[in-house]
């Protein structure tokens, strides 16, 4: 057992009576099975990993599954659960709240609940919403009230809205690309121009955002000029956009892929992440060890570890 150091900000929690309503309508997490969940079995896990505190979310599909009251309810309960745990356990944990997008209405009202009410540390959204990606003029609302607050927004992916491919399960890759269009989304929308007091974690160390950064700025500087768009955000402006995300290193802490990462991304701007239990013990534990095994100096790996999410979360800063 490592002395308990980290905060992980992608730490999910599964309340049994949600993961039972999941299970009811058929619901996987963008095709992986719903995991069982409960604090002792949790708690055993973070210290094994040396995580401090967990600051815990959802993971999709969320709770809208079609049905804005039903949506609400489930928010609701999964929201006064984590509060639960929370309140229990200050110490080593806190939570993203659950919203109800693409129900804006019942979102703003949700997320007033859990900030204000319930004590949460932020806010969890799905990449998309249904179809709906974060950066959408339906949603700008509710970025406009977060913007307000200062919150901190976990995003996370969740199925795209197409077709699959037979044979490859959605949470292999295509969760990459969710978490990449949506802060392309975001980005292009002029949402992180306009609400720059939100502070966005992108899932899984950006997708592969930081690996095709200057493609990607390029491309939708050129997008623009061709649509007619005035005036054109140029490709050095998205990239300076790009980089004021924050990067989880959930499931992509390993030799090949935290150069780029460590390169691209601001130093103050990584957080640890566990992505448990989606990721069983073994695979988080595969990824923290890589973590631990790459030659970082000192201050990089309290950065990491915890120092940039006490930024976060200022609560934890005692």
């Amino acid at each position: 057992m490592t002395t308990p150091v980290r905060i992980d900000t992608h730490h999910h929690i599964v309340p049994p009576q949600y993961r039972d309503w999941l299970l009811s309508h058929g619901e996987t997490a963008g095709g992986m099975p719903i995991p069982r969940w409960d604090a002792d079995t949790d708690l055993a896990f973070m210290d094994s990993q040396g995580i401090r505190t967990a600051i815990m979310s959802v993971s999709t599909p969320g709770t809208h599954l079609g049905d804005d009251a039903e949506a609400t309810t489930w928010a609701r309960k999964v929201n006064d659960y984590a509060a639960e745990i929370v309140k229990d356990r200050p110490d080593r944990y806190g939570f993203f709240a659950t919203l109800t997008l693409p129900d804006v209405d019942g979102a703003l009202d949700e997320a007033a609940r859990a900030l204000d009410e319930l004590g949460a540390d932020g806010i969890v959204l799905l990449a998309n919403h249904r179809g709906v990606y974060l950066g959408d003029p339906a949603f700008e609302p509710l970025m406009a009230e977060l913007g307000r607050r200062g919150t901190t927004v976990f995003v996370h992916p969740s199925a795209l809205p197409g077709p699959l491919v037979p044979g490859l399960p959605p949470y292999a890759a295509d969760f990459l690309l969710d978490t990449t269009r949506a802060a392309m989304n975001l980005v292009l929308s002029g949402t992180t121009v306009r609400h720059p007091d939100i502070r966005f974690i992108l899932s899984h160390g950006g997708g592969f955002l930081p690996y095709a950064a200057h493609r990607i700025a390029l491309a939708l500087q050129a997008h623009q000029q061709v649509g007619g768009v005035q005036p054109v955000m140029d490709h050095e402006t998205i990239l300076a956009e790009l980089r004021r995300f924050y990067f989880d290193t959930a499931l992509s802490a390993n030799p090949d892929t935290l150069p780029t990462l460590l390169t691209f991304a601001d130093p103050t701007h990584i957080t640890f992440g566990s992505d448990f239990p989606y990721a069983g013990p073994e695979m988080s534990a595969y990824f923290t060890r890589q973590l631990d095994a790459y030659p970082l100096d000192d201050d990089q790996r309290t950065a990491i570890d915890h120092s940039n999410a006490r930024t976060l979360f200022p609560r934890l800063a005692a």
